[in-house]
Protein backbone atom coordinates (compact mmCIF):
# COMPACT_ATOMS: atom_id res chain seq x y z
CA UNK A 1 0.00 0.00 0.00
CA UNK A 2 1.35 3.51 -0.70
CA UNK A 3 2.38 5.77 2.26
CA UNK A 4 2.56 9.47 2.70
CA UNK A 5 5.61 9.21 4.31
CA UNK A 6 5.34 12.42 5.67
CA UNK A 7 4.25 14.55 3.09
CA UNK A 8 1.13 16.51 3.11
CA UNK A 9 -2.02 14.74 2.36
CA UNK A 10 -4.95 15.81 0.95
CA UNK A 11 -8.37 13.91 0.78
CA UNK A 12 -9.90 13.96 -2.44
CA UNK A 13 -13.96 13.53 -3.32
CA UNK A 14 -15.55 13.55 -6.95
CA UNK A 15 -11.71 12.56 -7.66
CA UNK A 16 -12.06 10.52 -10.67
CA UNK A 17 -12.92 13.87 -13.41
CA UNK A 18 -13.34 17.38 -13.58
CA UNK A 19 -12.30 19.65 -11.15
CA UNK A 20 -11.08 16.59 -7.98
CA UNK A 21 -9.32 15.11 -11.06
CA UNK A 22 -7.13 18.27 -11.79
CA UNK A 23 -6.45 19.09 -8.45
CA UNK A 24 -5.13 15.91 -7.15
CA UNK A 25 -2.18 16.53 -10.22
CA UNK A 26 -1.84 20.21 -8.92
CA UNK A 27 -0.88 19.00 -5.61
CA UNK A 28 0.95 15.89 -6.49
CA UNK A 29 3.07 18.48 -8.80
CA UNK A 30 3.31 20.22 -5.59
CA UNK A 31 4.77 17.19 -3.48
CA UNK A 32 1.92 16.40 -1.59
CA UNK A 33 -0.20 12.65 -1.43
CA UNK A 34 -3.67 12.15 -2.27
CA UNK A 35 -6.72 10.30 -1.21
CA UNK A 36 -8.73 9.82 -4.50
CA UNK A 37 -12.35 8.60 -3.66
CA UNK A 38 -15.12 9.01 -6.44
CA UNK A 39 -18.01 6.47 -6.95
CA UNK A 40 -16.43 5.91 -10.51
CA UNK A 41 -13.62 3.94 -9.67
CA UNK A 42 -12.02 3.32 -13.62
CA UNK A 43 -11.50 7.23 -13.31
CA UNK A 44 -9.97 6.78 -10.04
CA UNK A 45 -7.70 4.08 -11.20
CA UNK A 46 -6.79 6.43 -14.08
CA UNK A 47 -5.94 9.37 -12.22
CA UNK A 48 -3.96 7.64 -10.02
CA UNK A 49 -2.03 5.97 -12.85
CA UNK A 50 -1.03 9.54 -13.98
CA UNK A 51 -0.25 10.31 -10.52
CA UNK A 52 2.35 7.72 -10.41
CA UNK A 53 3.06 4.74 -8.13
CA UNK A 54 3.19 5.80 -4.28
CA UNK A 55 1.95 8.95 -4.60
CA UNK A 56 -1.81 8.11 -3.82
CA UNK A 57 -4.14 5.88 -2.64
CA UNK A 58 -7.87 5.77 -4.06
CA UNK A 59 -11.05 3.95 -3.41
CA UNK A 60 -14.99 4.00 -4.55
CA UNK A 61 -17.08 6.79 -2.21
CA UNK A 62 -20.42 7.33 -2.48
CA UNK A 63 -20.12 10.03 -0.69
CA UNK A 64 -24.25 9.66 0.82
CA UNK A 65 -23.26 6.33 2.39
CA UNK A 66 -21.29 6.59 5.92
CA UNK A 67 -19.87 3.48 5.77
CA UNK A 68 -18.48 3.99 2.42
CA UNK A 69 -16.94 7.29 4.35
CA UNK A 70 -15.65 5.38 7.65
CA UNK A 71 -14.31 2.36 5.24
CA UNK A 72 -12.19 5.49 3.01
CA UNK A 73 -11.48 7.15 5.97
CA UNK A 74 -9.94 4.36 7.82
CA UNK A 75 -7.78 3.36 4.72
CA UNK A 76 -6.42 7.04 4.04
CA UNK A 77 -5.67 7.53 7.96
CA UNK A 78 -3.03 3.96 7.29
CA UNK A 79 -1.21 5.47 4.89
CA UNK A 80 -0.68 9.01 6.41
CA UNK A 81 -0.45 7.89 9.69
CA UNK A 82 -3.39 9.27 10.77
CA UNK A 83 -2.75 12.49 9.61
CA UNK A 84 -5.01 14.84 7.11
CA UNK A 85 -3.72 18.41 6.39
CA UNK A 86 -6.62 19.09 3.75
CA UNK A 87 -10.61 17.38 3.47
CA UNK A 88 -11.60 18.27 -0.32
CA UNK A 89 -15.37 18.35 -0.01
CA UNK A 90 -15.95 18.02 -3.97
CA UNK A 91 -18.18 15.74 -4.87
CA UNK A 92 -21.60 17.05 -6.47
CA UNK A 93 -23.60 16.61 -9.39
CA UNK A 94 -26.85 18.81 -10.81
CA UNK A 95 -29.77 18.69 -12.59
CA UNK A 96 -30.59 21.82 -15.12
CA UNK A 97 -33.83 22.31 -16.42
CA UNK A 98 -37.39 24.27 -15.59
CA UNK A 99 -38.13 23.17 -11.77
CA UNK A 100 -41.45 21.50 -12.61
CA UNK A 101 -38.90 19.60 -15.19
CA UNK A 102 -37.19 17.72 -12.73
CA UNK A 103 -38.40 14.68 -10.69
CA UNK A 104 -38.34 14.49 -6.71
CA UNK A 105 -36.32 11.68 -7.06
CA UNK A 106 -33.80 14.13 -8.91
CA UNK A 107 -33.74 16.82 -6.58
CA UNK A 108 -33.13 14.40 -3.77
CA UNK A 109 -30.37 12.82 -5.39
CA UNK A 110 -28.54 16.32 -5.93
CA UNK A 111 -29.56 17.29 -2.07
CA UNK A 112 -28.35 13.85 -0.67
CA UNK A 113 -24.42 14.49 -2.68
CA UNK A 114 -24.66 18.06 -2.62
CA UNK A 115 -25.34 18.95 0.81
CA UNK A 116 -25.42 15.62 2.92
CA UNK A 117 -22.29 14.15 1.01
CA UNK A 118 -20.16 17.51 2.67
CA UNK A 119 -21.59 17.09 5.82
CA UNK A 120 -20.89 13.14 5.80
CA UNK A 121 -16.86 14.19 4.86
CA UNK A 122 -17.07 16.59 7.54
CA UNK A 123 -18.16 14.12 10.25
CA UNK A 124 -15.82 11.41 8.86
CA UNK A 125 -12.71 13.03 8.65
CA UNK A 126 -13.22 16.08 11.74
CA UNK A 127 -10.92 13.66 14.02
CA UNK A 128 -8.41 13.19 11.57
CA UNK A 129 -8.57 17.07 10.96
CA UNK A 130 -7.82 17.43 14.54
CA UNK A 131 -4.68 15.45 14.94
CA UNK A 132 -3.51 17.57 11.68
CA UNK A 133 -1.54 20.77 12.59
CA UNK A 134 -3.08 23.65 11.07
CA UNK A 135 -5.83 21.39 9.22
CA UNK A 136 -8.07 22.71 6.16
CA UNK A 137 -11.35 21.68 4.58
CA UNK A 138 -12.17 23.31 1.28
CA UNK A 139 -16.30 22.69 0.22
CA UNK A 140 -16.60 23.07 -3.45
CA UNK A 141 -19.98 25.54 -3.84
CA UNK A 142 -20.30 27.70 -6.74
CA UNK A 143 -20.96 31.34 -7.95
CA UNK A 144 -24.70 29.57 -8.12
CA UNK A 145 -24.23 29.47 -4.52
CA UNK A 146 -23.90 33.22 -4.68
CA UNK A 147 -27.17 34.67 -6.83
CA UNK A 148 -29.88 32.37 -7.33
CA UNK A 149 -29.82 30.55 -10.65
CA UNK A 150 -32.76 29.89 -12.76
CA UNK A 151 -33.41 26.07 -14.38
CA UNK A 152 -30.47 25.52 -11.62
CA UNK A 153 -32.93 26.12 -8.90
CA UNK A 154 -32.20 22.96 -6.29
CA UNK A 155 -28.81 22.41 -7.45
CA UNK A 156 -28.09 26.60 -6.28
CA UNK A 157 -29.95 25.86 -3.60
CA UNK A 158 -27.55 23.12 -1.98
CA UNK A 159 -24.61 25.52 -2.92
CA UNK A 160 -26.05 28.17 -0.73
CA UNK A 161 -26.00 25.42 1.99
CA UNK A 162 -22.12 24.50 1.04
CA UNK A 163 -21.48 28.16 1.74
CA UNK A 164 -23.67 29.02 4.71
CA UNK A 165 -22.57 25.39 6.24
CA UNK A 166 -18.29 26.74 5.14
CA UNK A 167 -19.11 29.79 6.93
CA UNK A 168 -20.47 28.44 10.23
CA UNK A 169 -17.92 25.47 10.89
CA UNK A 170 -15.13 28.17 9.80
CA UNK A 171 -16.08 29.90 13.20
CA UNK A 172 -17.05 26.80 14.85
CA UNK A 173 -13.66 25.50 14.58
CA UNK A 174 -11.47 28.18 15.45
CA UNK A 175 -10.70 26.65 18.33
CA UNK A 176 -9.62 23.28 16.64
CA UNK A 177 -6.93 24.94 14.88
CA UNK A 178 -9.17 23.58 11.51
CA UNK A 179 -9.98 26.29 8.61
CA UNK A 180 -12.83 26.26 6.38
CA UNK A 181 -13.10 27.74 3.11
CA UNK A 182 -14.88 27.35 -0.11
CA UNK A 183 -14.26 26.79 -3.85
CA UNK A 184 -16.67 28.76 -5.70
CA UNK A 185 -16.26 28.71 -9.55
CA UNK A 186 -18.12 30.29 -12.30
CA UNK A 187 -18.77 27.34 -15.08
CA UNK A 188 -15.58 25.61 -15.83
CA UNK A 189 -15.15 23.00 -18.59
CA UNK A 190 -15.55 19.64 -16.34
CA UNK A 191 -18.27 17.36 -17.14
CA UNK A 192 -20.82 18.54 -15.32
CA UNK A 193 -21.68 20.73 -17.84
CA UNK A 194 -23.20 18.34 -19.40
CA UNK A 195 -26.02 18.34 -17.03
CA UNK A 196 -29.84 18.18 -18.21
CA UNK A 197 -32.64 17.58 -16.75
CA UNK A 198 -32.70 14.05 -16.10
CA UNK A 199 -29.68 11.61 -17.08
CA UNK A 200 -29.42 11.01 -20.99
CA UNK A 201 -31.48 14.44 -21.47
CA UNK A 202 -30.90 15.37 -24.70
CA UNK A 203 -30.55 19.42 -23.95
CA UNK A 204 -27.18 20.12 -21.80
CA UNK A 205 -26.61 22.95 -19.89
CA UNK A 206 -23.29 22.94 -21.99
CA UNK A 207 -24.89 23.91 -25.35
CA UNK A 208 -26.74 27.08 -23.81
CA UNK A 209 -23.72 28.53 -22.16
CA UNK A 210 -22.22 28.32 -25.57
CA UNK A 211 -25.28 29.76 -27.05
CA UNK A 212 -25.23 32.45 -24.83
CA UNK A 213 -21.70 33.42 -25.12
CA UNK A 214 -20.97 33.11 -21.46
CA UNK A 215 -17.38 32.46 -20.19
CA UNK A 216 -16.39 29.26 -19.72
CA UNK A 217 -12.48 28.36 -17.54
CA UNK A 218 -10.34 25.75 -17.71
CA UNK A 219 -10.32 23.55 -14.97
CA UNK A 220 -6.57 24.47 -14.45
CA UNK A 221 -7.75 28.13 -12.44
CA UNK A 222 -10.14 26.03 -10.52
CA UNK A 223 -7.39 23.88 -9.22
CA UNK A 224 -5.21 26.65 -8.55
CA UNK A 225 -7.93 28.07 -6.97
CA UNK A 226 -8.34 25.01 -4.65
CA UNK A 227 -4.71 25.48 -3.53
CA UNK A 228 -5.35 29.33 -2.53
CA UNK A 229 -8.18 27.82 -0.66
CA UNK A 230 -5.99 25.56 0.75
CA UNK A 231 -3.56 27.89 1.72
CA UNK A 232 -4.93 31.57 2.00
CA UNK A 233 -6.79 33.86 4.69
CA UNK A 234 -9.83 34.20 2.95
CA UNK A 235 -12.93 32.05 3.31
CA UNK A 236 -14.59 31.96 -0.31
CA UNK A 237 -12.51 31.70 -3.34
CA UNK A 238 -13.36 32.62 -6.59
CA UNK A 239 -12.49 30.94 -9.91
CA UNK A 240 -12.97 32.94 -12.54
CA UNK A 241 -13.39 36.80 -13.57
CA UNK A 242 -17.10 36.30 -14.28
CA UNK A 243 -17.28 34.48 -10.71
CA UNK A 244 -15.74 37.72 -8.99
CA UNK A 245 -17.76 40.50 -10.97
CA UNK A 246 -20.46 37.83 -9.43
CA UNK A 247 -19.34 38.40 -5.88
CA UNK A 248 -18.74 42.33 -6.03
CA UNK A 249 -22.42 42.87 -7.65
CA UNK A 250 -24.00 40.85 -5.41
CA UNK A 251 -22.41 42.26 -2.39
CA UNK A 252 -22.59 46.19 -3.71
CA UNK A 253 -25.75 45.81 -5.71
CA UNK A 254 -27.86 42.36 -4.94
CA UNK A 255 -31.25 44.47 -6.48
CA UNK A 256 -28.98 45.07 -9.77
CA UNK A 257 -28.20 41.45 -10.02
CA UNK A 258 -31.27 39.89 -9.36
CA UNK A 259 -33.01 42.18 -12.72
CA UNK A 260 -30.01 41.09 -14.83
CA UNK A 261 -30.89 37.16 -13.84
CA UNK A 262 -34.71 37.80 -14.41
CA UNK A 263 -33.92 39.09 -17.62
CA UNK A 264 -31.85 36.41 -19.07
CA UNK A 265 -34.18 33.64 -18.18
CA UNK A 266 -35.63 32.39 -21.95
CA UNK A 267 -39.58 32.23 -21.83
CA UNK A 268 -41.00 28.80 -21.72
CA UNK A 269 -41.66 27.30 -24.81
Amino acid sequence: MASANGRKSIFITGAASGIGAETARFFSEKGWFCGLYDVNTAGLADVAGELGAGNSVYAKLDVRDRNDWALAVKSFSEATDGKMHVLFNNAGIGRHGWFEEISGDDNDLVVDVNVKGVINGVQACLPLLKDTEGARIVNTASTAGMVGSPRLAVYSATKFAVRGLTEALDAEFRDLDIRVTSLMPWFIDTPILDMGTTEGANVKMADEIRDAGQDVYPVSLAAQRAWDAAHGDDIHYMAGKAAQRAKFISRWAPGLIRNQVKKSVPSRD
